[in-house]
């Protein structure tokens, strides 16, 4: 039976609409409770001096995330698979080592976020706080695991939706300074913490583990497109899935440093999520601080639970170990609970796991570039000339940020 060019043209937005989700999943990444602390310790200390990182960040973030989605449809491996199979034995365990640290101050920063929002919303102690939020997490990963991905998607969907509305809320009584906010996408710095909070900016923005996770999430989604022939449908629906997925990320960070600067810049006690809370119920009401703690609540609740997918997905890759994404979650809980109980303060150890996933990134970012800029891994979909040059100039960027950080670390 014939089908007209209208209803082709109908139904194509909805095909779609479809293929959709797996850069939503990754881009729970960029929204964690990390992004907060530094997007927030960002505003409350430089008031619009960083927007401009938080644009580039996101701008490389797209870019990368592509690549990674990219190879896992082209090839039907994740990034971890790839480098497992290529690298020696003692190399491939050195990697694992690194990424695993990578993906343990991941949990860290996820579950803090959660239990101080717990904190926040009920007055719960941290550690139970904490405990709570990985019991939340091991029930929505068993959703995963009995139901597959799609379920799972539309459970980090609906949490990406508190997250935004949570953070974008108290834009809306918040006296934006506009011109300044333009000002801040001028690049530059006032002074060595100023790089500091930076790299974390970018830590927090371009995730390690996200890199890692998005070759595999497009994968287990869509299988190997190459052997159902829909591979260029495949990249056209994931270039639109990965556009839309961190537009959203990206105005949620933007505003929490404008919401920062605007409300928090000069209150005493802003330089901690709590007192940045206390702040905003005190400025701007206290329904917008408990629509914050819940955003903070499902952003702690959903970025935990992609972060041991990601975890599960890097030691099966490189250990050749399949470890239960229930069984990993318990065990990855315990570091979290652990820094909770000793009385770390909260906000500046989230702060301090982003620094520490912001050099964890070259080692994801570089061998991505390598991949998909090889025609013998790629084929006919390999990277052309001017995307390996724009990779490059990511990398050497990222790189050398991470230099500048690990030299003002050292001189104090």
């Amino acid at each position: 039976m014939a089908v007209d060019v209208g209803e082709r043209t109908t139904r194509a937005p909805l095909r779609l609409l479809l293929l959709l989700g797996p850069a939503f999943v990754a881009a729970i990444a960029y929204v964690d409770p990390g992004n907060v602390a530094a997007n927030l310790t960002a505003g409350a200390r430089y008031g619009y001096l960083l927007v401009w990182v938080l644009v580039a960040a996101n701008a490389i973030a797209v870019f990368i995330q592509y690549q990674s989605a990219k190879l896992g449809l082209v090839t039907g491996r994740s990034l971890p698979e790839l480098l497992g199979a290529r690298l020696g034995t003692g190399t491939r365990r050195a990697f694992w080592v690194q990424a695993e640290l990578v993906a343990a101050a991941t949990d860290i920063a996820e579950v803090i976020g959660g239990a101080i929002a717990l904190n926040l919303l009920f007055g719960l102690p941290l550690p139970l706080g904490g405990l709570i939020v990985g019991v939340a997490a091991i029930a929505i990963l068993a959703v995963q695991s009995r139901r597959g991905q799609r379920p799972f998607e539309a459970i980090i969907l609906g949490l990406l939706g508190v997250i935004a509305v949570g953070f974008l809320a108290g834009l809306v009584v918040s006296p934006v300074d506009w011109g300044a906010a333009a000002g801040g996408l001028v690049p530059r710095f006032d002074g060595a913490p100023t790089v500091l909070l930076a790299a974390s900016m970018l830590g927090a923005t371009v995730m390690p583990h996200a890199i890692y996770l998005h070759s595999a999430l497009a994968r287990d989604r869509h299988g190997i497109a190459a052997e159902r022939g829909r591979l260029r449908e495949l990249l056209r629906a994931t270039r639109v899935d990965v556009v839309l997925a961190l537009i959203l990320a990206g105005a949620v960070n933007i505003a929490m440093l404008l919401l920062a600067a605007s409300s928090l810049r000069g209150v005493d006690g802003t330089d901690t999520i709590q007192g940045a809370h206390a702040a905003i119920a005190s400025a701007l009401g206290p329904a917008v601080g408990v629509i914050f703690a819940v955003g903070l609540l499902a952003s702690g609740l959903a970025s935990t639970s992609v972060g041991s997918y990601a975890g599960a997905t890097i030691m099966g890759g490189l250990l050749h170990v399949r470890v239960p994404l229930l069984a990993r979650r318990v065990i990855t809980l315990v570091p979290a609970i652990v820094i909770l109980a000793l009385g770390v303060e909260p906000t500046w150890a989230l702060v301090l796991s982003q620094v520490f996933l912001s050099l964890g990134i070259p080692f994801a970012m570089i061998p991505l570039l390598r991949l998909t800029g090889s025609r013998a891994v790629m084929g006919e979909h390999v990277n052309p000339l001017w995307v390996r040059i724009a990779g490059g100039a990511v990398a050497a960027l990222v790189v050398l940020l991470n230099l500048a950080l690990v030299v003002l670390t050292l001189v104090g």
